[in-house]
């Protein structure tokens, strides 16, 4: 089957589809119904509402990035569209993540007229403000002369086409030789005098920016035009301008609960070469994992993806068994479509060490991969039973690779307390301050059964004012301020074990984690609206965890 063409204007899209006629833009303010329209073969065309339900709807509105379908409507309901009918008795499960995943008769196979092109009515999400800016600045002193050199054409003696595709449409830009010749990647040689530049129509009004940043290098990127500049960022090389539209894109993040924007943002980043945007959509991933693996979209990331999630230190999860039940309902679900070495490459990813020592004995009983990866599971046993009962001075002496024995972020009890947060507190009169909140709880000093029985007190404390800390005895540089230290001290064990302890803040209602911090001498700022350069999505009601985390020296 021909696949449709990529839009680079919406990543979330392998078959670009637009509802209505209007300019579509999924981050917010446009509508949430009308006529659905694909984009193949250099065409938009239409859907046939023949078996058209609730179902193939559902495919529709979250492929688009709605959180799902309130109806599907049938044709008349909508004005009538025009050019080919793309699509004919679609039938779906409504568990696809693009419509092209469907089953229909064939491109273009149809009965059909336009009196019955398909709509659908979708839920709307949270919206997000697509006229906001942001001002991206490497011109170090520049004169800004230049930018009004290129707005007036002035003496201009080159000249940019830029064209559609299917080079149905077409602009001229003029613009000045000298000033791409400073960019070796344009390849400006003296016999040239024009450049044609191929990128999806919705991209032509985005080109006149770009263009300008090449002469002041400067530019304002708002929510619609982001992806476009990425993209000719990419085609051209700029990888400067790249990497920091790449850490715009982490503004939607928290805003698609089903995690499909962020799971193709990453694979966009995978194409685009784009390193410092999968690091990030991976970090975001990794701190949401145990939300990610009950989405929808968790059945559908690919391989390579999820080897990347799995080689990470900062998934946030309960413990290293969870990974390993995930990770083996994985493979069950994708069947024989998972390869015998992919498989093997995947279980290779678990940090056997880390599963406590009942779960690790009951592996051999319980794992259905158990018996057909006998002696890989035989190695990583024996790997795990001897992390549990031996120092770990001897163990180094027999491992290279020490990354298994590399703690996650374990939120399981006892090495993680949480504490629900409202910047909205109550006034203490008789004290005149605030009341900050403080709990304690007890953890072994180590994950090891070597160290089960050897106890830590740890006392956590969330500080919101500067009397506070000064009544800890220090000063608060940012507030406010969490705070994790042990009260019986650590000292017996600062030759073997170390402790890189973290904060984990997610928002209280959709338990989203927008923020993982080290402690540093057992402090942790909180970052606020006005301390992060993108605001947090639920800056006054959200909730902190304390997680030990200790590490073999």
């Amino acid at each position: 089957m021909e696949s449709s063409r990529i839009c680079f204007v919406i990543w979330t899209l392998t078959l670009f589809l637009q509802v209505s006629a209007q300019s579509w833009n999924l981050f917010g303010g446009q509508p949430n119904k009308g006529r659905v329209e694909v984009y193949h073969n250099g065409k938009w065309g239409t859907i046939c509402d023949d078996n058209w339900d609730l179902s193939e709807a559902q495919v529709v509105c979250q492929q688009l990035g709605f959180p799902g379908a309130v109806s599907a409507e049938a044709g008349g309901t909508y004005e009538d569209g025009s050019g080919p009918i793309w699509l004919d008795d679609v039938s779906c499960k409504g568990s696809e993540s693009f419509l092209s995943s469907c089953h229909f008769k064939g491109w273009g196979v149809t009965d059909c007229s336009h009196k019955e092109d398909a709509g659908v009515v979708c839920e709307r999400g949270k919206d997000v403000d697509s006229s906001r800016e942001f001002q991206l600045d490497h011109s170090l002193g520049l004169s800004g002369e230049l930018g009004s050199l290129f707005k007036s054409g002035d003496n201009c003696d080159f000249v940019i086409v830029v064209r559609d595709e299917d080079q149905a449409e077409q602009k001229m830009i003029c613009v000045h030789k000298l000033i791409l010749s400073l960019y070796p990647q344009f390849n400006i040689s003296d016999s040239t005098n024009n450049l044609t530049v191929k990128i999806s129509q919705t991209c032509h009004p985005h080109m006149s920016s770009f263009l300008r940043y090449l002469y002041t290098r400067k530019i304002d990127i708002t929510l619609t035009s982001a992806q476009c500049l990425h993209q000719l960022s990419y085609i051209f090389q700029l990888q400067q301008l790249l990497e920091e539209i790449g850490r715009i894109f982490t503004f939607f993040l928290p805003q698609d609960r089903t995690f499909r924007s962020q799971v193709s943002m990453y694979e966009y980043g995978v194409r685009t070469k784009d390193t410092q945007l999968q690091e990030n959509v991976l970090q975001y991933l990794s701190w949401n994992f145990e939300s990610l693996v009950d989405s929808p979209v968790w059945k559908t990331i690919s391989i390579h993806m999820l080897k990347a999630l799995l080689s990470r230190s900062d998934l946030v999860v309960k413990g290293e068994f969870f990974v390993l039940q995930t990770l083996v309902n994985f493979i069950k679900t994708r069947g024989e479509t998972v390869s015998l070495e992919d498989k093997v490459n995947l279980l290779g990813y678990i940090r056997f060490p880390m599963i406590p020592v009942e779960n690790l004995y009951d592996i051999q009983f319980s794992s259905d991969l158990y018996q057909s990866d006998e002696a890989f599971y035989s190695t990583a046993l024996l790997k795990g039973f001897q992390f549990n009962t031996l120092p770990f001075s001897k163990i180094r002496e027999r491992f290279h690779n020490l990354k298994d024995f590399l703690p996650r972020i374990y939120t399981v009890e006892p090495w993680s307390i949480a504490i629900n947060y409202t910047s909205n507190t109550g006034y203490n009169n008789y004290y005149g301050h605030y009341s900050y909140s403080s709990s304690s709880f007890t953890t072994p000093a180590h994950y090891s059964v070597f160290y089960k029985d050897q106890k830590i007190n740890w006392v956590v404390q969330i500080l919101q004012n500067s009397w506070e800390c000064s009544n800890q005895g220090f000063t608060c540089d940012s507030l406010p301020l969490a705070r994790l230290y042990s009260q019986n001290g650590l000292s017996n064990y600062a030759s073997a074990i170390s402790f890189n302890n973290k904060l984990i803040l997610s928002c209280k209602a959709e338990q989203i984690v927008f923020s993982v911090q080290d402690f540093k001498e057992n402090k942790a700022a909180v970052p606020t609206n006005s301390s992060m350069s993108m605001p947090h999505p639920c800056p006054e009601d959200y909730s902190f965890t304390f997680v030990v985390h200790p590490e073999s020296i």
